[in-house]
């Protein structure tokens, strides 16, 4: 029984005015029983949480370690701390318990906590604060763009000011609650820290330590750390074990697992057996990634036609078995809080597609039923994987339909990001989270040079300067205004073309309290998985 259930029912118990003297003194006594073999948190103690993962391995832990999408980060979260952190509803303190910003410093001022330590037991200072925003510039960090700091200065051991470079709207969403923040007496001597696989690479100020990772096996095991500065945490192992999608709520039904994310038709049967299962957003977009660095993928008009002969309504309904939304071009959900219906929306319309492609010179020879150009036939490789063939399938299906052949190579997950990475691709299938959180996930999803989730288009100077303004635009209306127009030109260039968005269901045994994090975890990771739910 939960102890506010006990204390509920004590609490009755002890108000039945009818009760003689004796009735009185033996609920009393009942009451002292109820709390001395209930003590405060036992209930709540959690010995060990098994949650399942499709993927497994997510690489080594450590924040230049892990695998660059969003489970990776949250398992190297449960180890590292940030500035600031979110819960469901917003912003909450972490390392720094205060924070403000000076306009005219172009700066922010945290006052950290005191009395933190490193799990190696060395004390926590805003020396180790500086050091990091120095060393991501030296040794750049995946999910964190340093160009916006200027410096950093420790103004003693417990205040540190971080100056920017100019006005940055999404500062304490984008780097203070992004950035894991380094140990000084670990890091300074590290050169290489994406190779730097020591123990000592996992010293961090977070609720916990890691026991062990099998990267083949794809299992992690974290213990508590009964130092952490917020007090010892409530579930003292996490297990992250392996488990296809398909099987996970059978898994949950055995008990094999605590809690796992499930597909939209297993819910009510979970829920009529007594699991929880929390909704979550429309954060998480399936895309088509386009090599528009050659031709005929460098032209805007025939990655139009391309978008007007996919069904997205048939992929939803086909592919997803209605448990998503529409891809929108401008490439938030129609849900979310920043999106323009102003865009041109691409209904399915093939022979829309067809106009297009005769305008662009591909024709139907010799009785086809595919278009070619200068003898040459239109055919087109699509990249997919294992999770995303059925939907690389009905892809295929719709553009051959509309006089497009493609040819279908599934490879896994890690080579569709290196190939479409190393521009060795025509088209991939392949998808991101972060579409909750601020909108400087544009910028990051269509500019960004470096990133595989990224479109890298710079081909539209309009378009470049408005997704570079809307980042230092601190006025939330103006700031609107700006990402509209801005969703508008990308519905326009189709840098990417954006299929849906998934629905996501985490269910559980109910042994911890799930939610979605306002924003998603960090910079925008749609995972039921905040390390809080856990302290």
């Amino acid at each position: 029984m939960k102890r506010n259930s006990i204390l509920l029912a004590a609490r009755k118990l002890l108000s039945l005015r009818s009760l003689p003297l004796l009735g009185f003194a033996a609920a009393g006594l009942l009451l002292i029983l109820i709390l001395s073999s209930s003590p405060v948190g036992a209930a709540d103690t959690v010995d060990v949480l098994t949650i399942a993962d499709s993927t497994g391995d997510w690489g080594f832990p450590s924040p230049y370690g892990h695998y660059a999408r969003g489970p990776g980060y949250v398992r190297m979260s449960l180890i590292f701390d940030t500035l600031v952190w979110k819960d469901e509803n917003g912003f909450v303190p972490a390392l720094a318990e205060k924070w403000e910003y000076l306009p005219d410093e172009k700066a922010y001022l945290f006052h950290l906590r005191s009395g933190v330590t490193w799990n190696d037991g060395q004390p926590f200072t805003a020396g180790d604060v500086a050091f990091t925003m120095q060393y991501i510039k030296d040794h750049p960090y995946q999910w964190v763009d340093s160009s916006i700091v200027e410096g950093a200065e420790a103004i003693d051991d417990s205040t540190v000011k971080i100056t920017l470079k100019k006005d940055y709207a999404p500062f304490l969403d984008q780097v203070a609650g992004t950035l894991p923040i380094l140990p000084e007496h670990i890091y300074k001597d590290v050169s290489d820290p994406a190779n730097f696989n020591d123990d000592a690479a996992l010293t961090g100020t977070g609720p916990f330590k890691l026991v062990n990772y099998d990267k083949t096996q794809g299992t992690y095991l974290y213990e508590a750390n009964e130092n952490y500065y917020q007090g010892s945490p409530r579930v003292k192992q996490i297990k992250f074990v392996k488990v296809s999608l398909e099987m996970s709520a059978a898994a949950l039904e055995k008990g094999d697992v605590d809690a796992a994310s499930v597909p939209g038709e297993t819910v009510d049967g979970l829920k009529d057996k007594g699991f929880v299962v929390v909704d979550g957003t429309h954060d998480w977009v399936a895309k088509i990634m386009i090599n528009h660095m050659k031709a005929p993928f460098s032209d805007a008009k025939f990655r139009q036609a391309l978008y007007y002969a996919i069904d997205r309504h048939d992929l939803v309904e086909t592919g997803l078995r209605g448990y998503g939304l529409e891809g929108s071009p401008g490439l938030y959900a129609s849900d979310n809080q920043w999106y323009n219906a102003d865009q041109n929306e691409y209904s399915f319309d093939p022979a829309k597609a067809g106009q297009i492609l005769e305008e662009l010179g591909y024709k139907k020879e010799d009785g086809s039923s595919y278009y070619s150009k200068a003898g040459e036939p239109l055919s087109i490789e699509l990249l997919v994987t294992s999770t995303t063939e059925r939907q690389g399938e009905l892809v295929a299906k719709q553009l051959d339909g509309a006089g497009i052949k493609v040819d279908l190579r599934s490879v896994d997950a890690k080579t569709l990001d290196s190939l479409v990475g190393a521009w060795q691709f025509d088209l991939a299938l392949s998808g991101h989270g972060g579409l909750g959180g601020d909108p400087a996930i544009l910028n990051k999803v269509v500019l960004d040079q470096k990133s595989f989730n990224s479109a890298r288009y710079d081909g539209d100077k309009t378009l470049d300067d408005l997704l570079e303004g809307q980042l230092e635009e601190m006025d939330l209306t103006k700031r609107k205004e700006l990402v509209d127009s801005a969703q508008e030109l990308i519905a326009q260039d189709l840098p990417a073309l954006p299929l849906y968005y998934t629905d996501s269901f985490w269910a559980s045994d109910n042994k911890v309290s799930y939610y979605y994090t306002y924003g998603g975890v960090g910079s925008g990771v749609p995972i039921a998985l905040n390390k809080m739910i856990f302290v």
